[in-house]
């Protein structure tokens, strides 16, 4: 005779013989139940041993929670997620996961026993976070699409959890019933235009700051975004740069020299070469800081300072209405090698990405990657007289 155990082993599942029903069986109280599933698969069968025992519990008034609820669950892989994850990681990342539970996933599924989440209470938990302000747990704006997905990615690292550990026989379906494709749109980087009004906002701020205590602020700024616009770092990967990890070397394909960098980031240490306009701000920096192997380039950060001076010059928002950060620079030194006709992979390699990423957000959205050679094909159509004269040719006779 087979015999499974779910629930904690409060209810069992078996079958006498080899193809037959499976029965399923508990005991509440001292007293043995037992029922029938009237199904020959066994995910049928532990689905309807799971409601049979939940109705029976109803029916006989014993309270039927059964395996670990969401709140104990989402403990278990806090602690999990952050002993694994050091150094692979960042601090933020894990903070985010914490976050998601103590704000929102706990106070809604917290008492809920694992296996009574379901594709409907998860649809539930979406409608609930998408309710207009003021209706109970709802947030005062609705938010934005990607905070939701990261929280149901949250919710499924906590119910894969409890399906390690047995507590939950599968994963519900986490996808969005109604989700549409949805579509491509650029990564907000400054056009050439744009960029050099940046480069000259930045120049006179550093030649003339509001407040004279900020000066090498305002100096080390007009470097950064020269700096970053001109080899295509992540910010992240500029706050960790340290100047041993900056050599000036030659180009040689061009001769001029460029910057040959050591980058340690999300995707750990790899190499890029920068343009020649790197070489400049390079230089500036570390002859007006003097620093050590180990000191960084970019020891603070001058959030404040940037946003100010793209908001003041209509720079802030591209025209699709995303606002700009630092990371603009990165978006816009892919965008302007492919203006300049740099091979794609090539640009891809160098940025530490994919192919696919620069053909997504980038490439496609470039008026400059359109070959015309190719698209503007005009086939010219052979008038009367060129027919005319064809057939009178071809009536000839080869002695004539």
């Amino acid at each position: 005779m087979t015999i499974h155990r779910i629930l904690d082993d409060k209810v069992r599942l078996y079958r006498r013989a080899e193809g037959g029903s499976w029965h399923c069986s508990t005991f509440i109280d001292g007293k043995e139940y037992r029922k029938t599933t009237k199904r020959k698969d066994l995910a049928g069968a532990k689905e309807f041993a799971v409601a049979w025992y939940k109705a029976l519990c109803d029916d006989l008034g014993v309270k039927h929670r059964v395996g670990k609820s969401f709140a104990e669950t989402a403990r278990v892989f806090e602690q999990e997620y952050e002993t694994i994850n050091q150094g692979r990681r960042s601090g933020k990342s894990i903070r985010g996961h914490k976050d998601r539970l103590r704000l929102h996933l706990v106070p809604y599924f917290g008492g809920m026993p694992v296996e009574e989440i379901s594709d409907d209470t998860v649809q539930d938990y979406r409608k609930l976070r998408m309710t207009a302000p003021g209706d109970g747990y709802a947030s005062r704006t609705p938010p934005a699409r990607s905070t939701i997905h990261n929280e149901i990615v949250t919710l499924r690292m906590v119910l894969k959890t409890a399906q390690r550990y047995g507590w939950i026989e599968h994963l519900p379906d986490l996808s969005d019933p109604y989700a549409a494709k949805t579509k491509t749109e650029p990564r907000p980087f400054f056009t050439p235009d744009e960029f050099a009004t940046l480069c000259d906002a930045t120049r006179r701020n550093a030649a003339r700051p509001r407040n004279r205590r900020y000066k090498w602020h305002a100096e080390q700024l007009h470097d950064f975004v020269l700096f970053m616009a001109h080899t295509g770092l992540r910010p992240d990967e500029a706050n960790v740069l340290e100047y041993r990890d900056v050599t000036i070397v030659e180009d040689d394909a061009s001769g001029e020299p460029v910057l040959e960098i050591a980058v340690r980031g999300r995707r750990g240490a790899d190499y890029c070469t920068s343009m020649p306009e790197a070489v400049p701000p390079f230089e500036r920096m570390r002859a007006r800081n003097r620093p050590k192997p180990g000191d960084r380039l970019f020891p603070t950060e001058y959030k404040k300072m940037f946003n100010r001076i793209l908001t003041e010059n209509g720079l802030k928002f591209d025209r699709n209405g995303k606002a700009r950060t630092a990371y603009s620079l990165r978006h816009s030194y892919i965008c302007f090698r492919l203006i300049e006709g740099a091979d794609i992979y090539r640009v891809a390699k160098n940025c530490r990405t994919s192919v696919e990423m620069i053909e997504k957000h980038y490439a496609a959205h470039l008026k400059d990657m359109i070959d015309t050679s190719p698209v503007n094909v005009r086939w010219e159509r052979p008038t009367r007289r060129d027919k005319a004269k064809k057939e009178g040719d071809s009536g000839k006779r080869p002695d004539a």
